[in-house]
């Protein structure tokens, strides 16, 4: 006799879509997609279930890309700049950061940030005062973050990785300020995103060399030494203390692109320590 012959008869089925299902199962699950799309929309429950499902939520993170691309589209050419939230007006990093901003708006970049207080503000700040678009992309947390007040278009977030993508996708460079742990994350981001080629190679720029050099020797001793990267991983960061240098790394960048990186070798190496001006004096920091 064979499997088929000794097989014992399903219980009635259904089919819903892709799905299908047998009604004789007392499973929740089954229960739940065994009722009808009608029978699901109209019933009724102290707090709708679908709120808190898995289905539901994709739909909030698709309408988070939705918007968020729909809002960036037409950005143009611009630069995601990350930095402390925890600094003042009163602050060096907060000075050079408008400064930057400033500058990056008058070079013709929309500045992106992630639309709240400290370093975030200054380079919404300056791109607004010098007439370009200052973008927030801000996030909701449980100590509410709200936008600050130089924000030309903001676009609310959720979800960290939807304001990822956005940071990633409309930028020609990152320039990273001295932060904490949410700056080191775009930062590494960035770093993994280009060292798998996941995205195209653009420019990295750390300011602050006395803030960062501690990070680039570890990187290039125990991350080298350990063949934790590639020597020529630690080439991905540009380091310098001076905006309008940074400036000029990313118009390099632009100006040639991948595909003439070699040609304008000069233009694009990554800026060494030993290259870049002294760390801002004493007297410049916060009062």
């Amino acid at each position: 006799m064979s499997d088929r012959d000794d097989a014992k008869p399903r219980g009635s089925t259904k089919r819903r879509g892709r799905l299908t299902v047998r009604r004789d199962h007392g499973h929740e699950a089954i229960k739940r997609v065994g009722r009808t799309e009608d029978e699901a929309l109209l019933r009724r429950s102290p707090r709708p279930e679908f709120l808190d499902s898995d289905p539901w939520r994709s739909l909030r993170i698709l309408s988070e890309f939705v918007e968020g691309f729909d809002a960036l589209a037409s950005v143009g050419p611009a630069v995601s700049v990350f930095g402390s939230a925890r600094i003042g007006p009163n602050h060096r990093n907060y000075k050079s950061a408008r400064r930057l901003g400033r500058l990056l708006a008058k070079a013709g970049y929309a500045v992106i940030t992630g639309g709240g207080p400290g370093t975030m503000e200054a380079a919404n700040r300056g791109c607004h005062e010098a007439g370009g678009l200052a973008v927030g992309c801000n996030i909701e947390l449980p100590r509410e973050q709200g936008l600050n007040p130089y924000v030309d278009l903001g676009v609310e977030f959720r979800y960290f990785f939807a304001r990822k993508t956005m940071f990633v996708k409309y930028a020609d460079a990152f320039v990273i300020y001295p932060g904490g742990y949410g700056t080191l994350d775009e930062l590494f981001e960035a770093l993994t995103l280009i060292q798998t080629k996941k995205i195209r190679d653009f420019p990295v720029i750390l300011i602050g060399s006395e803030y960062w050099s501690g990070l680039l020797d570890w990187i290039k001793g125990t991350l080298i030494e350990e063949a934790a990267i590639n020597p020529e991983d630690a080439g991905l960061l540009r380091i310098t203390d001076d905006e309008e240098e940074a400036c000029e790394i990313v118009d390099a960048y632009v100006k040639a692109h991948p595909d003439a990186a070699e040609k304008t070798a000069a233009d694009t190496k990554p800026i060494e320590p030993s290259d870049v001006r002294a760390p801002a004096t004493a007297e410049h920091a916060e009062s």
